[in-house]
């Protein structure tokens, strides 16, 4: 990946130059080396700037530090075999209203702030006509493996690299819910989670919603774990 936009870029650079003679100054949505920005509407290089912060703790923390959210570092720590986390953070509150506090990676955190402010928000107000003023949420860090079995790979909600979104209250106190409101059709409900659903794709590694099995029936689970899947 870092090598694909480097390279892309080199060659738009030469380019300019071979076409104008001098540089220019690139907008920071536009230049690899700008810091990932919360307020800036993701474009292509966002999940490059994203896979710096997931390598950068300082970097993550500097952009989290930008926010409105309310966190705290948590130490690393390891619970188990495969179980643990690094770089974490306990969130107290993102720009909304999260009820119980929460430890997430400071990589999926920093994908959970862009969502929230460049998906979730603008959709909300477009289809709802009102803007979330809490997410719902069945939490992040779990020492478990994949669907809670006795056996097989570890979930990624053992490395707090997972968050479970359940519904959203929104500012006028309508409740949407996965459960009850996934399947509404051309119901303005049932078009923002799929909106939402969909906006998350670009910013997380793992999606997984309703449609994907029964075991997610009721919530969306967002990732930034080791493989692409938006179901």
């Amino acid at each position: 990946m870092v090598r694909y936009v480097l390279s892309l870029f080199a060659l738009a650079l030469a380019a300019a130059v071979a076409t104008h003679g001098r540089l220019w100054t690139l907008p920071d949505r536009h230049n690899p080396w700008a810091p990932l920005a919360y307020d800036e509407a993701p474009g292509w290089l966002t999940p490059y700037k994203l896979s710096k912060v997931s390598a950068q703790p300082a970097a993550c923390q500097a952009f989290l530090a930008t926010t409105p959210w309310q966190t705290e570092p948590v130490p690393d720590r390891a619970t188990g075999p495969g179980c643990g986390f690094t770089d974490a953070v306990r969130v107290r509150r993102t720009a909304v209203q999260v009820g119980e506090p929460f430890v997430l990676s400071c990589r999926a955190a920093a994908s959970l702030a862009l969502w929230e402010r460049h998906v979730l928000q603008p959709q909300a107000e477009v289809l709802l006509g009102a803007p979330v003023r809490r997410i719902e949420h069945y939490g992040s860090y779990a020492c478990r493996n994949v669907y809670g079995r006795e056996a097989g790979n570890r979930s990624q909600h053992a490395t707090a690299d997972a968050f479970d979104v359940a519904g959203f209250v929104l500012q006028d106190g309508r409740r949407i819910t996965l459960a009850r409101d996934w399947g509404a059709g051309d119901d303005a409900k049932g078009r923002f989670l799929r909106a939402v659903h969909q906006g998350a794709c670009g910013l997380f590694d793992g999606v997984l919603g309703p449609d994907y099995n029964q075991a997610h029936a009721d919530h969306f689970h967002l990732d930034r774990g080791p493989y692409r899947m938006c179901r």
